[in-house]
Order: structure tokens, then sequence, then C-alpha cells
């Protein structure tokens, strides 16, 4: 919604008067002076007139254990989702910050703050996304070298960025992606020769699934958590 609507919707004020209170700098959002009418304005920032706020955003961030069978979104007519997870008064304010797959497990950040969100996933970042990944054939001895090099993915026409892999056991290693294409790790390991049959997230940056989390549960960001993005 346009900064002028907001206004003339949420005060007494025409949409004509709130363009002249906003070009006048009597508009806040987020702190900041805004005197652009036409400034698009959600649910996730906050608005003050002069001293009167007309919508207070408080930040909410949670890590969640996501189980396998769960789809990261908001609706679905046929699975379960992962909102479905969270207590109901919660579940219309937060939005899913990167994706899992419904057949991938671990962690999962959901929010209402789209800055920080967008902090987090976005590819130019290169914030590490670390993942446990089991195969349904041993590891290749070449997989190491070729990921470092990057792995070309012909339907977007783009080589991945240079990521890591430690073996733990033949079908078993830990990988660390600085991007979030779709089926990316499922689709690096197939140009390798191999299948994914297991695939857990363990770690976005530096926020770590928290071990005392059972698949399913979900606790609040710590400041120094949200801090690091």
């Amino acid at each position: 919604m346009r900064l002028d609507r907001f206004i003339a919707r949420h005060t007494e004020q025409s949409q004509q008067t709130a363009r002249l209170l906003i070009t006048a700098g009597r508009v806040q959002v987020n702190g900041q002076v805004i005197r652009a009418p036409q400034q698009a304005v959600d649910r996730f920032v906050t608005v003050q007139l002069d001293d009167r706020l007309l919508q207070q955003h408080t930040p909410l961030h949670f890590m969640l254990h996501k189980p396998r069978g769960y789809l990261s979104a908001t609706s679905d007519p046929a699975h379960p989702t992962v909102l479905e997870l969270f207590a109901e008064p919660l579940r219309p304010h937060l939005h899913i910050g990167g994706r899992l797959d419904r057949s991938t497990s671990g962690l999962l950040i959901l929010t209402n703050d789209g800055l920080w969100s967008r902090r987090l996933t976005e590819p130019g970042q290169r914030i590490p996304k670390v993942y446990l990944v089991g195969t349904a054939e041993p590891v290749a001895a070449c997989a190491a070298e070729r990921f470092e090099q990057g792995i070309h993915l012909t339907r977007e026409d783009v080589d991945t960025s240079p990521a890591q892999l430690q073996l733990l056991a033949p079908d078993l290693a830990r990988l660390t992606i600085y991007e979030g294409r779709h089926h990316q790790v499922k689709r690096m390991f197939h140009a390798v020769g191999n299948r994914v049959i297991s695939l857990h997230r363990e770690r976005m940056g530096d926020i770590e699934l928290d071990p005392t989390l059972a698949p399913g549960q979900y606790r609040p960001l710590t400041s120094t958590e949200i801090a690091s993005v």
C-alpha cells in the first residue's frame, strides 16, 4: 500500500492532505522521515505521524526444527504446513526465510521482519547454509572437487558458487552452499551421479539448529542470533 493511502486510511485526513503531511516531513517509517507519498508500506513496518503511532511493528524471529512431510508454505489443501506447528495467534504474522522441501528436515527460520529475512536469504550476502546429506550410493571421490569448482545448473544456466563437502561416511556428507536454488543440493549430487535420500539443514550463517528442539518444536531467536544476520 502507498504511504499516502495508508495515512488516509488510519487517520481522519484525506489522501491529498496525507501527501502534504508526508512531503512536509511529518511522517516516519521505521524511525526514518519519509517524504515520498508513493513509498510502499506493509504490516512489517512502524509508521508514525508526528507523535502519533499509527502502526507498531514488533519483530518476531523464530527457529523451527522442521520435520519431514511438512510444506514450507502458509497453507495447502493437501499437505500440512510448517505454520500449523506454531501457536495459532502467531500464524498470520509469520513468513518463511529460506524454504525447505517437504522431504527435508532441520533449521527453518520464520519471522515478520521482511528486511531482516531478505538479508538472510539474499544470494549476494553469501550466507552459508550447512546440510547433512545422506546418499543412495557412496559419494564419488571427485565430488568435493566438483562442488568446489561449481556445478552448472542447466535450468538457470548458472554455475553454483564454490561449495565445501566434508565426507562423514561413504554415504553421508556435510555440504556447505551459499545459494538456495530450487532443489539445489539434490541437483548437485545428481550431477556427480548420486541421489539424495535424506537432507537435513543444520545451520544458516551463525544460526545453528538448537539440539534441544525436537522435530516440530520452535523457539525465539536470541538477540545474538538475530544480530548475526
